[in-house]
């Protein structure tokens, strides 16, 4: 543990607890994309099965049990409490294009070929990749609420901050996963255009992000 994967994963936190915040409060999952809060439990689901097979630490389990329990608890308020409110119709990411290839990837690309390191593989590679449908209902609504951009910067941030985490880990470890850096890396850079539009054009102030979403992603997939 280090001071900037402590950070990294409260940042972590935060993301999720204004995402559920968000939803209970206004009774709405309006802005969310459903499809990358399945993703996000996909991941979670398949990265921390060794929660049944190994103990790290009280915080290691309490982290992980916080995880899964939280993205389940997302996918079931917009499934089914706030169904309601779920804009299916701009959440129209092919999701079957990332799942798919980071599936034959993971297969292919581990560091033991074995079923959980597998889907621990699976679930790093996932990770990188499960917010682009987020980001794809953004570029066709043209906005997200105030809320839903301050989600998306913590989410972003823990991932960037893990990055100086396998910096300091290099150097004072001695610690390097390939794997783990270059998919924190692309995910990193996925967030990059929104980070730039928050800081700079007032991303999460008054109304939130209006006909700037468009800037994110050039991405097409239907």
């Amino acid at each position: 543990m280090n001071i900037f994967r402590l950070i990294g994963d409260m940042s972590h936190l935060l993301a999720i607890i204004l995402l559920l915040l968000k939803m209970w409060k206004t009774r709405s999952c309006a802005g969310i994309s459903g499809k990358s809060q399945i993703l996000f439990a996909l991941v979670f689901a398949s990265r921390y099965l060794d929660l049944f097979t190994s103990f790290v630490s009280v915080y290691n389990s309490v982290m992980k049990i916080f995880f899964i329990s939280t993205s389940l608890l997302t996918v079931y308020l917009m499934y089914f409490k706030f169904r309601a409110t779920y804009d299916s119709n701009h959440d129209t990411f092919r999701v079957e294009f990332l799942v798919i290839p980071v599936g034959g990837l993971a297969f292919l690309v581990n560091h033991e070929f074995s079923p959980l390191e597998i889907l621990w593989t699976f679930s790093i590679y996932l990770e990188s990749v499960a917010i682009l449908p987020q980001l794809f209902m953004m570029s066709k609504t043209g906005e997200a609420e105030t809320i839903t951009s301050h989600y998306l910067f913590a989410l972003g941030s823990y991932r960037a901050l893990y990055i100086l985490n396998w910096v300091y880990r290099y150097y004072f470890e001695g610690f390097f996963d390939l794997i783990a850096v270059v998919a924190g890396c692309v995910q990193t850079i996925l967030y990059c255009d929104f980070f730039y539009l928050y800081i700079t054009k007032g991303f999460g102030k008054e109304s939130g992000i209006e006909r700037k979403a468009d800037h994110l992603t050039g991405i097409n997939i239907v």
